[in-house]
């Protein structure tokens, strides 16, 4: 009942995926629950209904990883998925800087068809975290679709995997002095990791800045909000669209750390709050955005408490870019369109990275 009343009233979708709401109500309390796990599993039922892969009921212990990922370590491999509209095949948004999954080679838009032998076809984005984690040194296997290629198996071993998301430093790029910093996941030490990269990078008389948000899958909303505030004087950040239509805006305050010049890097992998985030620095002028279209998520998730530990994820929002851009399913195009190449993860972010050359040229246009 309560999973039912809190998509009653926060769904952003009025229409329920074209559903009688109340009807799904009265045929889930006809149905006799003897277990938590049976009322686990009519919740589940009663959201599948919605079509919606963002939109799902957490059991205890999902519920906590997903707590555990947003505040800054988790126990995995480290990949972040999706699926899509047909709910059938699961994709890669992007892999963690550093992870079992990033060393492998494992890429954004891969295609995870089976873990550990067993198709991924039925899996939730939950079940199919699940079977992915577990104790550090153990082993899960990931059969792999990439484009037209024939399908291979990577054997991954867990770890636990410490989410420190900002890597920074000053680089010297000809003549100049430029502020390098990359930011992998918006989780809860973000904000505060990127104000002391940019504080520290200011004192060492930084010209210019590129952020790199590359493979960066989004996390937390607020954070990316932010962040943007740390570069922005003025302006909106992002428009929310609730399912009555009505707007709310995020605006810039006066606290940017720095006027200098900005350059972001983007890719396939950079979702979500990435998106709010290079959006909100494009349409206000503040940066030019390097590299290849987004990935496209639009869409608001916020997480509700449930008895026993269990939660609830619902999409209770879309957003739109300043300029009123929806980029669901669409992602945003850059500035500058370079293609990505195949890199190890020594050449990411060096001069052998097309994409990171084009950012530095670009950056130095803005210097002279």
């Amino acid at each position: 009942m309560e999973v039912w009343r809190i998509v009653n009233r926060a769904y952003v979708d009025e229409t329920f995926n074209h559903q009688n709401w109340w009807f799904v109500r009265d045929k889930a309390l006809k149905r006799r629950l003897n277990t938590w796990e049976d009322a686990y599993q009519e919740a589940q039922a009663m959201l599948q209904k919605l079509d919606d892969p963002y939109t799902r009921f957490l059991p205890p212990e999902q519920y906590q990883s997903l707590q555990t990922n947003t505040s800054g370590e988790l126990l995995g491999v480290g990949l972040q998925i999706a699926k899509d509209d047909n709910n059938q095949h699961l994709r890669v948004i992007a892999p963690i800087a550093g992870s079992p999954a990033e060393r492998a080679g494992v890429s954004p838009k891969d295609e995870i068809v089976s873990i550990n032998g067993v198709a991924t076809q039925s899996f939730s984005l939950d079940e199919a975290a699940a079977r992915m984690r577990g104790p550090a040194g153990t082993i899960v296997t990931l059969k792999i679709e990439r484009g037209e290629d024939e399908a291979f198996e990577v054997n991954l071993t867990r770890e636990r995997i410490n989410l420190n998301p900002v890597f920074s430093e000053l680089r010297s790029e000809g003549t100049q002095s430029i502020g390098y910093i990359r930011l992998g996941q918006f989780n809860g030490n973000a904000v505060e990791d990127i104000r002391a990269a940019i504080a520290t990078l200011e004192q060492q008389d930084a010209a210019g800045y590129i952020l790199d948000l590359r493979n960066n899958p989004g996390g937390l909303l607020q954070a990316g909000i932010e962040i943007a505030r740390l570069w922005l004087d003025q302006g909106t950040i992002v428009y929310t669209v609730n399912r009555q239509g009505i707007l709310e805006s995020f605006e810039a305050g006066s606290g940017s750390l720095t006027q200098d010049p900005l350059v972001l890097l983007v890719n396939g992998g950079t979702a979500s709050a990435s998106e709010i985030l290079a959006g909100a620095l494009q349409d206000n002028g503040r940066a030019q955005l390097v590299g290849e279209t987004t990935f496209g998520k639009g869409l608001i998730q916020s997480l509700f408490d449930l008895p026993h530990g269990s939660g609830l994820a619902v999409t209770v929002a879309k957003y739109e870019t300043p300029d009123h851009h929806d980029i669901n399913k669409l992602g945003i195009t850059p500035d500058q369109v370079v293609e990505t190449a195949p890199l190890t993860r020594e050449q990411f972010s060096t001069g052998e990275d097309g994409q990171y050359r084009a950012a530095v040229e670009l950056l130095m246009q803005s210097l002279m």
